[in-house]
């Protein structure tokens, strides 16, 4: 299966408006915004629906996990992770995932350098931001490896940043509010992927705050 597999390609995906496709699991469900394989070994972007008291059979990534959770709590037996929790499982690493209350997340699997072997679990609730490429924008740093960046942005109502060079690409998750550029608008639930090149001058009228990735396309 391929869905947006070509990563020299823009894509975007107002998720809020695709439907819910059933997994092999009973109770969990996914949005597939990026596909290059079939099930246990595949690059895949998703956002990933768990119902209550539901759970994943046992799994292994052999090209490591990421994901942020959205709402409810995702659980496995290392942990609980609320809302707002990021976290990055190496390439190797082997859990049970599950949700007593339902938890809906942003996962990308099989995407990691294979010298990534950190192990990463960060509460953004409690995280502090730190100064952004522009007025009105903050940051909060994720991970970094080689090229590689990941954080989140917070946009203040009616900030704009300039044109630029991005040259490993980069990739956006709308966590809410609205962002926008010359192409159009970006509103909550918004994945969208720009390869590498010039990224447009973009702003946001309300105010947004989005997840952003860096340096993982060239």
């Amino acid at each position: 299966m391929q869905i947006n597999a070509d990563l020299g390609q823009r894509a975007v995906l107002q998720t809020e408006e695709m439907a819910w496709v059933d997994s092999p699991m009973a109770g969990v469900q996914r949005r597939m915004l990026e596909r290059d394989g079939e099930d246990g070994d595949r690059r895949a972007t998703s956002v990933v629906r768990y119902a209550p008291n539901s759970r994943f059979s046992p799994h292994t990534h052999g090209g490591g996990e990421e994901f942020l959770v959205l709402a409810g709590t995702f659980s496995d037996e290392r942990a609980d992770y609320p809302a707002g929790t990021y976290v990055r499982n190496p390439p190797g690493s082997r859990h049970s995932p599950r949700s007593k209350d339902g938890t809906t997340i942003f996962v990308k699997l099989q995407q990691f350098a294979p010298d990534d072997g950190a192990q990463v679990v960060i509460d953004t609730r409690t995280q502090l931001w730190v100064a952004g490429p522009a007025a009105g924008v903050q940051d909060m740093p994720l991970h970094a490896h080689g090229p590689e960046r990941v954080l989140l942005q917070h946009w203040n109502a009616g900030t704009r940043m300039e044109r630029r060079d991005q040259s490993g690409g980069e990739e956006i998750f709308v966590l809410d509010g609205s962002l926008e550029d010359e192409h159009g608008s970006y509103p909550e639930g918004t994945w969208l992927r720009n390869p590498p090149g010039s990224i447009p001058e973009r702003w946001s009228r309300s105010g947004c705050d989005i997840y952003v990735k860096t340096g993982h396309l060239g």
